[in-house]
């Protein structure tokens, strides 16, 4: 084995590098997006027995899923919105790019005041002029304290009669990481990549229309942000390889050295 791996794994086991799970745990009770009428919705995470170390298999345990692409922890791929049609499913993202720094930018001060805060280009700009650029072919991670509502759906997607109240992006800031920075991605806590009243934008759910029309990835429902430090992480994004997929269920790790 090449020295850097056999210095890469000896860290991790000594802990000099930790490993953050960054995925909430799946089950029937993940929230799931709320689409309205007509809108069609993705169904929830179902687990069924096949067996039970029972007559139906006395030596082993197993199970049959079903869920939707986009339910949990999970990654877009390009081809999952109309502007990025005629780009990557999740089955054709080069392996390289589920391996790539990640910066965390911390606005949940910010949206416990306001479940409808944006985060702007001047929010980025002013962590650039603290920590440096944003990584080169990596992942911006937008901390918003969300992840703390994950076990309660009504919480989690926040809605009322005018509909859901979540914190996102703005419209010039999606386009601008989208079109301008050198990211291959955002990834945030929130049900999606966009606002919750990111349905009343011009383009309406920006970060999709850009950021999948550039042919970038979303990561959405992350967890433990808040144990990843603004600089110096590495993100492990492990989706199905869903051949005609428009996104995966995904296990995500970030690796911190400490």
């Amino acid at each position: 084995m090449d020295s850097v791996l056999k210095d890469l794994i000896a860290a991790i086991a000594d802990s000099r590098i930790e490993v953050i799970d960054l995925t909430a745990p799946l089950s029937e009770k993940t929230p799931i997006i709320q689409l309205p009428p007509p809108f069609a919705n993705t169904r929830r995470f179902e687990l069924t027995q096949i067996s039970h170390y029972d007559e139906r298999g006395p030596a082993w345990y197993w199970n049959d899923i079903a869920t939707g692409e986009h339910v949990g922890t999970h990654l877009d791929a390009p081809i999952h919105w109309i502007t990025g049609r005629e780009q990557s499913d999740v089955s054709q993202i080069p392996a390289q790019q589920l391996i790539a720094p990640a910066v965390v930018i911390d606005k949940s001060r910010e949206c416990a005041n306001n479940p409808d805060y944006l985060l702007e280009v001047s929010d980025i700009e002013a962590w650039q002029r603290e920590h440096g650029p944003l990584p080169d072919g990596g992942w911006l991670l937008y901390r918003t304290g969300w992840d703390a509502r994950a076990g309660d759906q009504h919480r989690f997607l926040n809605a009322d009669d005018s509909g859901p109240h979540t914190p996102g992006i703005s419209v010039a800031c999606a386009r601008w990481l989208a079109e301008v920075a050198r990211v291959i991605g955002v990834g945030v806590e929130t049900v999606g990549t966009d606002a919750g009243k990111a349905h009343s934008f011009d383009p309406a759910f920006p970060c999709h229309a850009y950021l999948l029309g550039a042919g970038k990835y979303g990561l959405t429902q992350l967890a433990n942000l808040a144990r990843v430090p603004p600089t110096g992480a590495i993100l492990i994004a492990g989706p199905l390889p869903i051949v005609h997929g428009s996104g995966s269920p995904a296990r995500v790790l970030a690796l911190i050295e400490r």
